[in-house]
């Protein structure tokens, strides 16, 4: 039975029990639909179970447990045990009122994860931003949100830049497109503490930060932001994350993590070196 890393969130133990019980399934050639009607549930249920993206009954588990065939103790224990620590809700759980529900999934990954490379076209990726700035970016797109709701907006996006400064810090690798950091969010003093701030964060040794330069001209992610997460456990797949206006795409299939990831290694290719994402960013705040 796969052994699971010692802090892993639960979206992160979902994920890792879905994939297990899918692999169950599959060895055993049951149909969705057939485990479904099992556990008075649908065939998108078991989607949604193996996927991850759904919280987990132990009658459930049991039941799905059986009918895969597994009946030894041990191993039946060992998953029934990751179900209780998957359900166990993580620290956002106390802003539940403000996250969509296809938004906490991702909280619970970037919590996870032992690698975030992400492409940021429109703005600075929210786990380098300063207060300022992430409250002008909050503001800008909560209209008619009360003062306090967006003050807590603010504390849920500093609490999650939390996760770069742990014990288990993950490796985060940025490529942020040049116009995302000449766009005056929040006005000129605002940017130039955001530019000094992402300058300061060069220093931190999981911290990349590159710059996709006005001058390069079209690339290969012309089609907008995305993040690419790993995480310690092997047999958790890579998760590719879109987010779109009201909504989110969570990719894992093969093909799928392959392309977004043959696309992420040419924009590093052509970006800016360390160094010169250096001079870039004090270029500019000295511009403003």
């Amino acid at each position: 039975m796969t052994q699971t890393q010692p802090g892993q969130g639960p979206t992160a133990l979902r994920i890792l029990l879905g994939t297990q019980l899918r692999k169950l399934r599959e060895t055993k050639g049951i149909s969705r639909h057939d485990a479904g009607h099992l556990i008075r549930g649908s065939e998108s249920k078991i989607s949604r179970m193996e996927l991850g993206r759904v919280s987990f009954r132990e009658r459930d588990v049991a039941d799905l447990l059986t009918l895969y065939g597994v009946a030894e103790d041990d191993a039946r224990g060992a998953i029934l045990d990751l179900v209780e620590r998957a359900n166990e809700p993580g620290w956002w759980h106390r802003f539940n009122d403000l996250l969509p529900s296809w938004f906490q999934a991702y909280v619970g990954l970037e919590e996870a994860a032992e690698r975030i490379r992400t492409y940021e076209v429109q703005f600075v990726p929210g786990l380098l931003q300063t207060k300022e700035y992430a409250r002008a970016v909050i503001t800008a797109g909560a209209v008619g949100a009360a003062p306090e709701e967006i003050a807590r907006r603010v504390d849920l996006r500093l609490e999650r830049q939390r996760v770069l400064e742990g014990p288990r810090k993950p490796t985060f690798w940025a490529v942020i497109d040049e116009a995302a950091l000449r766009r005056p969010i929040g006005g000129t003093e605002v940017m130039r503490g955001q530019l000094q701030h992402l300058i300061e964060l060069m220093s931190q040794s999981n911290v990349t930060i590159q710059i996709m330069p006005f001058d390069f001209g079209g690339h290969a992610a012309e089609g907008g932001a995305f993040s690419i997460l790993r995480f310690p456990d092997a047999e958790l797949p890579d998760i590719i994350y879109v987010e779109q206006l009201g909504s989110a795409l969570y990719l894992d299939k093969r093909e799928e993590v392959d392309r977004y990831s043959e696309v992420m290694e040419r924009l590093c290719a052509v970006s800016t070196t360390p160094a010169e994402t250096i001079e870039i960013l004090r270029k500019i705040s000295h511009e403003l």
